[in-house]
């Protein structure tokens, strides 16, 4: 099994693909071991000193460190994803995966076309991109020409993710959504 690595935009992530499917048409994300019980690769990702949190995305692992440097926590986690695979054990343990419900959605009914609108592009334009840099964002909520979103994986707490919702997602959904006037993350 060889297990690819690539740099994320957040200095203190790192994305491992592992050549084989993670979480198919879904995505986790644990800030800690006391959040990971669903997942056994997540606890045993815990279990490295200075992990501090576990992304899954479709087909890719991005984990965050707390502390320390790359070239020291690069191989305990390559070993640990490489163990996991081979043991046969499962990536989430019980229901399968099912798109992230980060907690409920809100907006104003009437606004529904402009959610669904929203979200389509959110799911064709942004997703895959952001999913390129290790992480994930998700529609949290819609008010008063506010777009509100989830940012996970990579995406939380890098330098550079406020110059992405300004500049690239907020300016992409102004241009096809009018009622648009500002993104903020959650």
């Amino acid at each position: 099994m060889f297990i690819q690595t690539e740099a994320t935009p957040n200095p203190a992530t790192l994305k491992f693909i592992p050549g084989k499917p993670v979480l198919p048409g879904s995505t986790r994300e644990y800030k800690g071991v006391g959040e990971a019980s669903e997942s056994p690769l997540a606890q045993k990702l815990f279990g490295i000193s200075n992990v501090a949190g576990v992304f899954l995305g479709q087909d890719f692992i991005t984990v965050t460190k707390g502390g320390g440097e790359w070239q020291h926590l690069k191989p305990a986690i390559l070993g640990t994803i490489m163990d996991h695979y081979l043991s046969g054990a499962p990536v989430l343990t019980g229901a399968a995966p099912t798109e992230d419900a980060a907690g409920e959605e809100e907006f104003d009914e009437a606004d529904g076309e402009i959610v669904s609108t929203i979200k389509q592009l959110l799911e064709t334009r942004v997703r895959p991109a952001v999913a390129q840099d290790g992480g994930d964002i998700t529609f949290h909520g819609f008010r008063d020409g506010v777009v509100f979103l989830n940012m996970k994986g990579s995406c939380a707490g890098c330098p550079s993710s406020t110059a992405t919702l300004k500049h690239g997602i907020e300016n992409l959904l102004r241009h096809f959504v009018p009622e648009v006037t500002e993104v903020r993350p959650v």
